[in-house]
C-alpha cells in the first residue's frame, strides 16, 4: 500500500506487554487514519510471548507475527521485521513502550514531507544504574569515534522509507548493527527528540553481561578500533623499551649498574600481558570473519501468524 506504515516490534520474553502494545499502537494509528501493519518478531522467547502474539493477531487484523526457532538477538529480529514489512515506510520500536508511540505520528508526518530516515534521539536515558550509564557512555563514545557518527543519544527508534529499507537489506553482514548502519546508509535524514518512558510491565532483558556482549559484538562488527589499540600498545611498549634500555646503558657505562630484577619482572609481565591481549583481539576478529564466511542465516523462522496465514 502506497501510504502504509509497517511497525516492527522486536519482542523477547514480553508476554506481559504484547496485548497492551498492540492495542496502544493500533488505536493510535487508526485514530490518526494511518494505514498500518504491526509486525511482532518473537526472538525465541522462553515465556508465552508467541502465544500472546497469536492472540493479538486473531483479535487485531493489522497484527502479524514472526516466530524464531531460537534466540538470535535483537539485531536479527529487526532485520526479520524489515524483511517482512510491506509498507512504504517502517518504524522500529521497542515492545516495552519505552519508546513513546505517539512520536510515530510526528515521524510519519516528516516522512510525508519527504524525509527518508527519521531518527529519534534521546534527551535522557531514563532510570539507569550508575554502572549502566558509565558503561553506555563508554560504549557510545568508542562507537562514535570509530564510525564518525554521533551515537551517544541514538536509539533503534527510527522510521525508514522503503528506499532506505531496501538499501539496508542489501547489507549481508551477519553481525550487523542497525543503530549505526541506518545512519551509515545516508538518505535525507531528520532528527526528533524523545524522553525514555518507564516500563509499565515486565522487566528489562538487558543484564550487564548481555550489554557487554552487545557492545563487543557491535564495536568489532562496525569498527577496527580494537585493532588500532593493539598498534597503540605496541608503540607504547617500544617507547618503554627504549627508555628502560637507555637507563640500563647509562647505568652500565657510568659504573652504576642497576640490580634491576624487579624491573625485569615488571617489564616481562607488562609485555606478556600486551602480547596476550593483542593475540586475543586478533583472534576475536578472526572468529568474526570465520562466522561471516560460513554463510549461516541471520535467523530461522519456525512459524508465522496473522495476514500471511489467512
Amino acid at each position: 500500500m502506497e501510504k502504509m506504515l509497517s511497525v516492527v516490534i522486536p519482542s523477547y520474553n514480553e508476554e506481559a506487554m504484547i496485548e497492551k502494545t498492540a492495542s496502544v499502537i493500533h488505536t493510535l494509528l487508526a485514530e490518526a487514519d494511518i494505514p498500518h501493519e504491526l509486525i511482532f518478531v518473537d526472538d525465541g522467547s522462553k515465556d508465552a510471548t508467541w502465544q500472546k502474539i497469536e492472540e493479538a493477531a486473531t483479535a487485531v487484523s493489522t497484527v502479524r507475527g514472526v516466530h524464531f526457532s531460537r534466540n538470535f538477538g535483537k539485531e536479527a529480529a529487526i532485520v526479520a521485521g524489515l524483511e517482512a514489512a510491506e509498507g512504504a515506510c517502517a518504524v522500529v520500536i521497542d515492545c516495552d513502550l519505552q519508546h513513546p508511540p505517539e512520536k510515530m505520528l510526528e515521524m510519519y508526518a516528516l516522512w510525508e514531507q519527504g524525509y527518508e530516515v527519521v531518527e529519534a534521539v534521546k534527551t535522557d536515558r531514563g532510570k539507569e544504574s550508575l554502572l549502566h550509564k558509565a558503561f553506555a557512555n563508554t560504549f557510545y563514545g568508542i562507537i562514535s569515534a570509530a564510525t564518525k557518527i554521533n551515537m551517544r543519544d541514538a536509539s533503534d527508534f527510527k522510521l525508514l522509507d522503503r528506499k532506505a529499507i531496501d538499501a539496508l537489506l542489501t547489507i549481508k553482514e551477519k553481525n550487523s548493527f542497525f543503530r549505526a548502519l541506518s545512519s551509515w546508509i545516508g538518505f535525507k535524514v531528520v532528527q526528533i527528540t524523545f524522553e525514555v518512558q518507564e516500563r509499565t510491565a515486565g522487566e528489562s532483558k538487558w543484564s550487564f553481561r548481555s550489554l557487554v556482549k552487545y557492545a563487543v559484538t557491535n564495536i568489532t562488527s562496525f569498527s577496527d578500533f580494537p585493532m588500532k589499540i593493539i598498534t597503540a600498545l605496541g608503540l607504547l611498549s617500544f617507547v618503554v623499551s627504549v627508555v628502560m634500555g637507555a637507563i640500563a646503558l647509562i647505568g652500565k657505562f657510568s659504573g652504576r649498574a642497576l640490580e634491576g630484577f624487579t624491573t625485569v619482572i615488571i617489564l616481562q609481565i607488562l609485555f606478556s600481558s600486551i602480547i596476550m591481549i593483542s593475540v586475543g583481539i586478533v583472534g576475536y576478529y578472526l572468529s568474526k570473519i570465520y562466522d561471516e564466511i560460513k554463510g549461516r542465516p541471520k535467523y530461522i523462522v519456525s512459524e508465522t501468524c496473522g495476514k500471511d496465514e489467512e
